[in-house]
């Protein structure tokens, strides 16, 4: 059996002391490939910012198999929470995701970058500012800024949202791909899209 990489106990966690999850217990494993559903509000992204160390459970207990684990996981966050009007381009924001990753030099941290536009197809967008991106673009720029550090846990929140026609063949065979080697965890409220990948579904009310 896989290895655990995040073992979560009676987990409880909230906002300003209201309560969104309440007494959650969960086994993330090395190549799982984990769907989390449930209505807006119920807690889905309050789990992947936990897992993140974004903020802190109320009770209960989260452990990772390596104490570097969350620090490299790489994390796509909903489009909608993104400021588009911060001055940086599409480059960069992909770079961006390397910031952890000091053992790279220079010239590696850049041909990775390129490597990810291309897979992207984000080649000739890579010098524009990413208010001027349409949602699929913008889209595929946070996938590219979260795979970038080939991480060991992959968490993705509302990823199919604005994925564009183009993408999406390509988009759901690059995440099959990254799943020989990577646990993901994909949150949506529509599982119908992608329930034939997930190995395992948590349903969260």
């Amino acid at each position: 059996m896989n290895k655990i990489l995040v073992d979560i106990e009676h987990l409880s966690a909230g906002y300003n002391r209201n309560p969104v999850l309440k007494d959650l217990s969960l086994q993330i494993r090395e190549r799982d490939f984990l769907g989390i559903t449930g209505p807006n509000g119920g807690g889905k992204t309050t789990l992947a910012k936990v897992i993140l160390g974004l903020i802190k459970p109320t009770a209960g207990h989260i452990r990772f198999a390596d104490k570097l684990l969350r620090k490299h996981t790489g994390y796509m966050p909903q489009t909608h929470r993104i400021d588009t009007k911060f001055p940086i381009i599409v480059a960069e924001v992909i770079a961006s995701g390397l910031m952890a990753e000091k053992h790279l030099s220079s010239t590696e941290k850049k041909a990775r970058v390129q490597e990810i536009l291309t897979e992207m197809g984000l080649e000739k967008a890579a010098d524009k500012p990413i208010g001027e991106l349409s949602g699929g673009q913008l889209q595929r720029t946070l996938l590219g800024r979260a795979i970038i550090n080939r991480p060991e846990l992959l968490i993705l929140d509302e990823p199919n949202s604005y994925i564009d026609a183009a993408f999406e063949a390509h988009f759901y065979q690059l995440l099959q791909e990254m799943n020989q080697d990577t646990a993901i965890v994909l949150i949506s409220h529509d599982m119908d899209s992608i329930h034939s990948m997930t190995k395992n579904v948590l349903t969260i009310n």
